[in-house]
């Protein structure tokens, strides 16, 4: 068998069953797929297209982000300091409707991307309109995902269209391998019963994921047992939730009643603090879900309102507000935090057979991120320096499938440089654009 890349030395947090570390060890990779896992010296004979030094590095899987809205990298500091409805209707929603063309949703798609492989995700469930040039632009920058088509219809009744779009996406991408396609009604508050009971019985049926916002506010609680007598997941409950696999982003106010439920499926929640935070949406109840064993994992949301996609800060973040919030630093430990950035997002994402950790067989998507720094330096516990010590501009390598999306610290797929100065452009139209609006 020909061996693509060698990865030699190197500590390699594997993030399998067992959380097995090991230190001298080489990753052998061929066809994108990890062949072997075996000590360095056994690897020195072997001859491999490419051999890559991890002298100094941890080598981890790669991070995936459960919930995000890449084109909105554009709207990035639009608006601030608001809360989600405001931030939404008076803001974000009206920009969208000026803005965001097949064109925008390419550029800012290809934008996020390129964030996101300096962040070391390398996959990533993504949400948003046009999003067969978001996929166009994730499977140019060689990231993997799952991208969603959007649902906004709250008087609709069929999902014929969006079945039919879904269907051609799939023979488009059929032999790519790292694009896959989930079914996004937006929201309880955006969709009607029947598109949701309707997204359902497809999920069912298809073996197709269904991502969607719930629970994001009290307002939209409140607002739910007003026109429905019940809390949002027993209202998707009664829609038929429970036949499906389903992504649910936010989850801020499910009750113990709700996460009971949950628990009971082989759906997960995404945790987006920091955008829930800013938008004073308030703080999802992860020790009631960690208590119930209801799977979480965590998502940088759109980065209007993170606003970034630093998802290792984010997993950080997290983990040390939901300690003091519980008054128990044992909670979220940082083997747990890193899982839950890993093995437990591949869960989430219906992708644990093939990513998530780094075990023979599986493919290849993993980060080299160096630690002779003076933050990082002499480094007793891998698992704590990576959560609470190290910082993404550490990430020097980021590969999917066996291929390396960012080499030494800089973009193999993707033109940095180019992809900044577009955004420039983008900054000059859209101010143009709210300039018109307040002249009106």
């Amino acid at each position: 068998m020909n061996i693509d890349t060698i990865i030699t030395g190197g500590t390699i947090l594997t993030m399998n069953p067992a959380f097995e570390v090991l230190e001298e060890h080489a990753i052998l990779i061929s066809s994108g797929k990890i062949t072997d896992i075996i000590p360095a010296i056994q690897a020195q004979n072997i001859p491999a297209d490419k051999t890559i030094d991890a002298k100094n590095c941890l080598i981890t899987p790669g991070f995936i982000n459960t919930h995000s809205h890449l084109p909105m990298t554009y709207l990035r500091g639009l608006a601030d300091d608001l809360p989600l409805q405001r931030w939404l209707g008076e803001y974000i929603w009206p920009m969208e409707a000026k803005l965001a063309n097949a064109s925008f949703v390419y550029d800012a798609s290809l934008h996020g991307a390129a964030e996101m492989i300096r962040n070391g995700i390398t996959m990533t469930n993504d949400m948003y309109f046009h999003s067969d040039e978001s996929a166009k632009a994730l499977s140019k920058a060689g990231m993997r995902a799952l991208i969603s088509k959007l649902i906004i219809n709250p008087e609709g009744e069929t999902i014929d269209e969006e079945i039919r779009f879904l269907e051609q996406m799939r023979e488009l991408y059929d032999k790519d391998g790292t694009i896959t396609w989930a079914i996004a009604p937006h929201a309880i508050y955006t969709c009607s019963d029947k598109i949701f009971s309707t997204c359902f019985d497809y999920a069912k049926e298809s073996g197709t994921i269904l991502h969607t916002h719930l629970s994001e506010t009290k307002q939209e609680v409140d607002d739910c047992r007003k026109a429905h007598g019940l809390s949002p997941l027993f209202y998707l409950k009664k829609l038929g939730f429970e036949k499906a696999k389903c992504i649910f982003a936010h989850g801020v106010w499910l009750n113990e009643e709700e996460i009971e439920l949950l628990s009971d499926t082989p759906s997960a929640v995404s945790i987006c603090t920091q955008s829930n935070l800013k938008l004073t949406s308030g703080i999802a109840p992860l020790m009631t879900l960690s208590q119930k064993g209801a799977n979480f994992a965590f998502g940088t949301d759109g980065v209007a309102s993170n606003n970034d996609l630093d998802i290792l800060s984010e997993a950080s973040f997290t983990s040390q507000l939901h300690k003091t919030i519980n008054n128990k630093p044992q909670f979220m430990p940082a083997k747990e935090t890193l899982a839950r950035l890993t093995i437990h997002g591949a869960k989430a994402l219906g992708t644990d057979e093939i990513t998530g950790s780094l075990e023979i067989g599986k493919r290849a998507d993993l980060l080299l991120i160096n630690h002779r720094n003076l933050q990082s330096a002499n480094m007793y516990d891998p698992y704590s320096h990576l959560i609470y010590a190290i910082g993404k501009e550490q990430i020097s390598h980021v590969m999917v499938e066996g291929r390396l999306l960012m080499e030494q610290g800089k973009l193999s797929t993707l033109d940095e440089e180019a992809i900044i100065d577009r955004a420039e452009e983008y900054k000059t139209m859209i101010l143009r654009e709210i300039r018109d609006v307040n002249q009106k």
